[in-house]
């Protein structure tokens, strides 16, 4: 995993929801609409990120949601100080962490908590976010035959393969920077000529000037850093209000 996908900044704020329990799985819980919910799937800093939360607070306000924020890497947190101090980053098995947390070892718990949401909890419209390495999995939830989310988000996802992008079956958008070691040109390429011809509805939309990371951990004193974040939480709430509202 490139530096880019653990460098960044905490931003401000004190985030307005609660913390809870379902089945061994801590969460965190935004808002309260009993119809219509999104699952926030987050970045290597996990469910206690500070931006994360803030993050899902501001979805369920402006979507009018019930939001998600799930712990899926099994307790294991990467703390806001290893954005600021590298020293206490090296001592981080980066890669033990990533094979711990990896796609084959999570994706079940993604899937089992997706489908719970309508199953279980009654949830008529269901949307999912995914940033860095969350991305992946929201694809997965869109993926055919699964008929777990009515719409997907991702921004500069990670660990996304082609098949996932040639799997989906609902509506997506892409927030992509100009700059992305792991939303590569080739895979950005592909997802512009591939998900315009699955028969779904599509929101690309491309951040010149900014990095992976920008959305969910962008200095918020960069006045061009703090715009693009601003765009991309707005794009969001615009979309999943059109596709869970029909806005």
């Amino acid at each position: 995993m490139s530096s880019c996908c653990t460098s960044g900044f905490a931003w401000n704020g004190t985030p307005t929801g609660r913390t809870t329990n379902l089945n061994d799985q801590d969460i965190y819980v935004t808002g309260s609409n009993k119809d219509v919910a999104i699952l926030f799937l987050h970045d290597i800093f996990g469910w206690t990120f500070r931006n994360n939360r803030l993050l899902a607070d501001h979805f369920a306000q402006e979507v009018n949601a019930t939001v998600y924020l799930p712990d899926f890497f099994g307790g294991e947190v990467i703390t806001e100080d290893m954005l600021f101090d590298p020293e206490k980053f090296k001592e981080l098995d980066l890669q033990g962490f990533l094979q711990r947390n990896g796609k084959e070892v999570r994706a079940p718990s993604v899937l089992g908590f997706a489908g719970r949401l309508k199953s279980e909890m009654g949830y008529k419209k269901v949307g999912a976010v995914g940033y860095c390495w969350g991305g992946w999995a929201a694809f997965q939830l869109g993926g055919k035959g699964k008929n777990l989310i009515d719409a997907l988000s991702v921004a500069h996802p990670t660990f996304l393969t082609k098949e996932e992008i040639d799997d989906v079956t609902v509506p997506v958008q892409i927030l992509a920077p100009e700059t992305d070691p792991r939303f590569t040109p080739e895979l950005k390429e592909h997802a512009n000529r591939v998900i315009p011809t699955l028969g779904v509805e599509y929101d690309y939309q491309y951040f010149p000037g900014l990095v992976h990371g920008f959305s969910c951990r962008a200095d918020e004193n960069n006045e061009k850093e703090k715009r693009g974040l601003e765009r991309a939480k707005n794009a969001v709430s615009g979309w999943f209000g059109q596709m869970l509202h029909g806005r």
